[in-house]
């Protein structure tokens, strides 16, 4: 039986009265759902590096088309799980679309599993002369299904995976609730990184080892184990019912400014004038986008409002606080778009797979690294940056200078964009030198063959792809999270996500038009012939967008003006009486 927020109140009230929502929840049931995320992230993020070699190998696509398959399928798993938040707000609950998911992921996984069991589900292709068939219709369709089945489940596990934890911890009762919900978020990242971590050594170690049937037959078990955990605890946990989405209450701004455009917006505003939200602070909207303001305003009280006094048509009249947030949102939009170049270069690994497929990749003589592993390293250094900072660097220049030290939100996204452009640089500067190399061993026409050259030569792509997501990735999640309003946080933790989503779909374009300009003239840069193409001149090209985005991201920072947070930050120094300054680095 599912419980309402209200119900929730209501045995906080009566703590006498034995109620089954108190029996359940609490830390108990986190294992099962930290146990669902980690392991649907083991055997999805398993899955990814090596899929443009099983692309290009087992289905003869050519290397772009194949990239351009994997930018959508990733673009899928970032925007689905903002649907799946939107459907589990309004009208499924969080319990049941986690559920869902775990039951479509498993049989998306179960299917693609199938291509690599049965040699009928794929074209036939020939591995010792590189001649393969095309894949005929059915079968890309088969292929192409278990992709978005598995993107679907994505999005129901991970749209609704944290939250839904966090609702087992807030129930209201615990004093110390806000550092007990802290730690579990904290437990949450930590398990996410560690299956990343375990997802691209240790899967794509058994599909380089031990074959694809092998290979994504071990995600297959994963993601079973990862529904079964979930619904072991079924009876434990709090389910709260579905309530009305902040989308929702966007579009009814938005409609309702446009039915009521004709209006004239009051000089003085007064509490009879716009309808305001039960409880809010808010009495009057900001000056700012003002012809939302119209939204909000009550032309007529007896038709316009209830006795209660809320909006009798919610889609012709909204709150003030409504109109707010819809604002907020639109303000941080322009600064939301300059991390989409960034995910961009992100998205290059692809590429780099096939780079360290063609370089050795020996640490011992008998050990060498999967070519699809190398993202491991943009992972370990993402996470020793960010130990580094908060525990070392701060603290360091804290006591050094003798006041808090802490770099700006919007420092640390620009940061991280210089950063993602030395990236590009290095990876231009790397695959010149093995493309050289390749030419001169006489391997232009033999893609496949290793060249006399180190795969440690990647580490400076990923060292500083790594840092920049560790400054401007987590820089943008915090920016987000300070600069909203707090009844918009579900948005803002989302708000990474679709920006991972735009990069993959413009990551596809740029890889489409670069390969259709480039081959007119002869070979395409993004050729499937690693040694003929011209990889080099196509990270060159998004060094330079790169830069154009730095350049853009300066004059957004420089319009949106100082940060909330920030300067949050600064009036809690200031209150602890020391009359201490927050320097930003």
């Amino acid at each position: 039986m599912e419980t309402t927020p209200s119900d929730e109140k209501k045995t906080i009230r009566e703590p006498l009265l034995i109620t089954p929502s108190l029996s359940k929840g609490g830390f108990r049931t986190l294992p099962f759902i930290l146990a669902n995320e980690a392991f649907e992230r083991v055997a999805t993020l398993g899955l990814s590096p090596n899929m443009i070699l099983y692309l290009t190998r087992e289905y003869g696509m050519e290397t772009a088309r194949a990239a351009k398959v994997i930018f959508i399928w990733t673009a899928a798993n970032n925007f689905t799980p903002i649907l799946g938040a939107f459907v589990a707000d309004s009208y499924v609950g969080k319990y049941r679309m986690i559920g869902l998911g775990s039951i479509l992921s498993f049989l998306g996984m179960v299917l693609l599993w199938l291509t690599a069991m049965f040699p009928q589900a794929r074209p036939y292709c020939d591995q010792f002369s590189s001649i393969c068939e095309s894949p005929t219709a059915p079968q890309l369709l088969f292929l192409y299904f278990s992709l978005g089945l598995m993107s679907i489940g994505t999005g129901g596990i991970r749209s609704s995976s944290l939250v839904f934890g966090a609702d087992q911890l807030n129930k209201g009762i615990n004093p110390e609730n806000a550092e007990t919900l802290q730690s579990f978020f904290s437990w949450y990242y930590a398990s996410v990184s560690f299956s990343a971590l375990i997802a691209v050594t240790g899967i794509v170690y058994i599909q380089d080892n031990l074959g694809w049937k092998m290979g994504f037959g071990v995600p297959v078990m994963l993601m079973f184990i990862s529904a079964l955990s979930f619904y072991l605890a079924s009876s434990l946990y709090i389910k709260l019912k579905a309530r009305t989405s902040l989308f929702t209450g966007f579009a009814q701004v938005l409609v309702a400014s446009f039915r009521n455009r004709h209006i004239n917006l009051p000089s003085q505003a007064t509490d009879e004038v716009y309808c305001l939200r039960k409880g809010s602070r808010l009495y009057m909207p900001s000056e700012k986008l003002r012809f939302l303001n119209k939204a909000c305003v009550i032309k007529n009280p007896q038709q316009d409002l209830t006795s209660d006094g809320t909006a009798s048509n919610p889609w012709s009249l909204c709150t003030v606080d409504q109109v707010e947030e819809l604002k907020a949102l639109i303000r941080v939009i322009p600064l939301f778009s300059t991390g989409i170049m960034i995910s961009v270069a992100l998205t290059q690994s692809s590429f780099t797979v096939i780079q360290a497929g063609t370089m050795d990749r020996h640490i011992t003589p008998k050990f060498e690294i999967p070519a699809g592993s190398f993202s491991m390293f943009l992972m370990i250094s993402l996470i020793a940056w960010i130990a580094f900072y908060d525990r070392i660097a701060l603290p360091l220049a804290s006591k050094m200078k003798g006041k808090p030290v802490r770099l700006g939100l919007k420092q640390r996204t620009g940061i991280g964009i210089l950063c993602s452009c030395a990236s590009m640089v290095a990876l231009a500067i790397v695959e010149y030198i093995r493309r050289e190399i390749a030419i001169q061993e006489g391997l232009s026409d033999e893609p496949q063959a290793m060249v006399h050259m180190s795969a440690l030569w990647l580490l400076p792509y990923n060292v500083l792809s790594g840092l920049a997501e560790a400054f401007a990735g987590v820089g943008q999640i915090e920016f987000f999270y300070a600069e909203l309003p707090k009844t918009m946080s579900s948005i803002g933790s989302n708000l990474f996500g679709l920006g991972a989503f735009v990069a993959s779909l413009v990551a596809s374009f740029i890889t489409s038009a670069v390969d259709d300009v480039t081959k007119r003239g002869g070979e395409s840069w993004v050729s499937s012939n690693v040694n003929k193409g011209h990889y080099d001149y196509y990270y060159w090209l998004l060094f330079g967008l790169s830069i154009l985005n730095f350049m853009y991201f300066l004059a957004c920072s420089k319009a949106y003006g100082p940060c909330r947070g920030d300067d949050e930050v600064q009036s809690q120094a200031t209150r602890r009486g020391n009359h201490e300054r927050i320097d930003e680095c």
